[in-house]
């Protein structure tokens, strides 16, 4: 591995994790039993992955060490399917059955939305802007 990916993948992983804490800390006690800022990071998470996977394609010259910062990075720690996991195996655990299955549902099917919305607005934003 060479010393700038490690650094870039190493600084987006440290802002992706405190915004996924900040995330966490402001939205999670909304509704106790479904906790929104896992929801709000795993879609913004989805939205931003298409962004960059649609920004990286029409602007192949960006150095690799920017895709690392940014979606390995930043991404990678903002997203979370391990604390997603864990909340929906805890609603089951609760009986929270209805509640475990519209989790599941929402990060599942919301995030593949977000990822398709996130791919098709950069073409939108290229064409308004020439």
């Amino acid at each position: 591995m060479q010393a700038y990916g490690i650094a870039a993948v190493g600084a987006g992983a440290m802002f992706g994790a405190w915004l996924r804490w900040w995330l966490a800390l402001r939205l999670n006690a909304l509704l106790p039993v479904l906790p929104f800022g896992t929801l709000a990071a795993n879609l913004l998470g989805g939205f931003l992955v298409g962004v960059a996977v649609a920004l990286f394609h029409r602007h192949p010259s960006l150095p690799p060490e920017a895709r690392l910062f940014v979606v390995t990075g930043f991404l990678g720690a903002l997203t979370t399917f391990s604390t997603f996991s864990a909340e929906v195996v805890a609603m089951l655990q609760r009986g929270d059955h209805a509640w475990a299955a519209a989790t599941a549902v929402a990060h599942l099917f919301g995030s593949l939305l977000m990822t398709a919305l996130g791919l098709a607005v950069v073409p939108l934003l290229a064409r308004s802007a020439g």
